[in-house]
């Protein structure tokens, strides 16, 4: 098996590379949606490099998704705080 068809059957980690296979577009074709590199594109799907806001942006409308969906991880261990309305920390 070569390098590509292992990292193929793992799947796809990165929500972006995800969602542009699910669309079928090339990281070439993103990079120029964005506005950036395929270089930038790479290294934003690795984890290699965090986009600005406003990067992040142009991304996710060149993908048709939220910011959310394809920057910020759902934590299913994380805890939610309640408070008691009128109650002092």
């Amino acid at each position: 098996m070569t390098p590509r068809q292992a990292a193929d059957a793992a799947g796809p980690r990165s929500p972006i590379r995800r969602r542009r296979r699910e669309r079928r577009i090339t990281q070439a074709e993103l990079a120029d949606a964005a506005g950036v590199s395929r270089q930038t594109i790479i290294a934003v799907e690795q984890g290699d490099y965090a986009p600005s806001v406003y990067l992040a942006l142009r991304i996710a409308r060149a993908l048709e998704a939220t910011v959310e969906e394809l920057f910020i991880e759902a934590d299913d261990d994380a805890t939610t705080e309640t408070t008691t309305e009128g109650a002092r920390p």
